[in-house]
């Protein structure tokens, strides 16, 4: 009870309706900065920003700012409360957002990203209670006290807690950096989707690797030591990891040399498709029904695969056909050049052509060849558009289209009757 009469006792001693006017005007301070700010956003992925002024980290933010000022003239004349709460209040909002800001902008489609975002919350939150409530020195005080012994080292859940808090403030600076350095130096100097990937991937690699040796420094780790154990874990994952590093140096390998590109439709083992993404372990292969295909990247270096994209983006497609054989050719490779070209995704240059392939037991075999720059719409449904058409425009012209046909020719030895089957 002595936590609530004293909450009771600085509730009565503060002036509420002044600080309560004070903060609202704070509030509204921060809210109207905010949208004149985000008047001039430009609409993009950021972490000041969500889908409105107030979704972002720089509405608390700055709210806690004009908050923590007024406390401090308030506090000159007279004890407060409700600011003290507010800034409180303020502060775990504002570091929410911007953890789950930066999170979210650099991890945009990850689950693992959105449980930790929520664990840190709680966390956050449950700090601001402890500190509203005034038992938050008591209570760091005793986790002061709880030691554990590593050899001749002892350290507390204390001392834990703000390693493992240093750690991660240094990390979400780093992922920060990283994610704003891709979108304003990345996305502006590299045009290529293959290349930007590779320089993203690279980047995030360098920066989270030397923000996390900055931590453990301010942590207190020795880097001495843990180079010694990096080194004898690097030996041993190279003997049992050998395909995993070999799929990651094969990954910057594939973006490096651009032989694969993401959008390149591509033949592997067998499975036909567009690559979606080349990620530095594996390639993403997306085929025309849906189905996707994740291929290690050694597999592209080490095999055979055929880019069926090569350089441009045109792709071929054939429908065949059987006539009557006395049809008038020239006619027939006419009405099937045309049924192509009626079609809006069919290109024009190369024009579609059509050729006598082959003279087939029923009739004359005709190939119409044509090209479409954009297969990730669809193979089937533009093969069966241009198939309608040749079909309809066959029927125009009266030009049959023959059936298989047999005839089957009965003829006894003596001229006679042919003799029952004897059952």
């Amino acid at each position: 009870m002595d936590i609530f009469e004293k909450l009771i006792h600085d509730f009565r001693q503060a002036s509420t309706l002044l600080e309560l006017g004070v903060l609202l005007a704070c509030l509204v301070l921060a809210g109207l900065l905010a949208r004149a700010l985000y008047r001039r956003y430009d609409g993009g992925p950021s972490v000041w920003f969500g889908a409105s002024a107030w979704g972002g980290a720089l509405f608390p933010l700055l709210a806690l700012l004009f908050t923590a000022g007024a406390r401090m003239v308030v506090e000159h004349y007279q004890p407060v409360f409700l600011l003290r709460l507010g800034a409180q209040i303020l502060l775990s909002l504002a570091v929410i957002r911007l953890v789950a800001r930066v999170l979210a902008k650099t991890f945009p489609h990850s689950t693992v990203v959105r449980l930790i975002e929520r664990i840190f919350s709680w966390l956050a939150w449950g700090v601001a209670v402890l500190g509203i409530l005034g038992v938050l020195p008591a209570v760091t005080g005793e986790l002061d006290s709880i030691r554990f012994a590593f050899g001749k080292t002892s350290i507390s859940i204390l001392e834990l807690l703000q390693g493992v808090l240093s750690v991660g403030i240094v990390m979400i600076v780093v992922l920060w950096i990283s994610a704003t350095f891709e979108q304003r130096v990345i996305d502006d100097m590299v045009s290529d989707l293959s290349m930007r990937k590779m320089a993203v991937n690279l980047t995030r690699m360098v920066l989270i690797t030397v923000g996390l040796l900055v931590a453990l420094s301010l942590v207190g780790v020795d880097l001495t030591a843990l180079s010694v154990l990096g080194g004898a874990l690097g030996v041993g994952l190279g003997f049992g990891m050998q395909k995993i590093a070999s799929n990651y140096v094969s990954g910057f390998l594939v973006l490096i040399e651009r032989a694969l590109r993401i959008g390149d439709n591509v033949r592997v083992d067998g499975f036909e498709g567009r690559i979606t993404d080349i990620r530095t372990r594996y390639t993403v292969i997306r085929a025309g029904n849906g189905r996707e295909s994740i291929v290690p990247n050694e597999t592209l270096i080490t095999q055979r695969v055929e880019n069926l994209t090569a350089a441009d983006q045109k792709f071929n497609l054939t429908s065949n056909i059987v006539v009557a054989a006395d049809c008038n050719v020239a006619q027939v490779q006419q009405i099937l050049q045309e049924a192509a070209t009626a079609q809006t995704r069919v290109l024009k240059t190369p024009a579609p052509v059509a050729y006598l392939v082959n003279f087939a037991a029923d009739g004359l075999e005709f190939s119409l060849s044509y090209y479409i720059n954009d297969p990730v719409n669809g193979q089937a449904n533009i093969r069966s558009a241009v198939n309608i058409a040749m079909l309809e425009g066959l029927r125009a012209a009266k030009i049959d289209i023959p059936f298989p046909q047999r005839i089957l020719h009965i003829q006894n030895n003596a001229g006679g009757a042919i003799p029952a089957a004897q059952g």
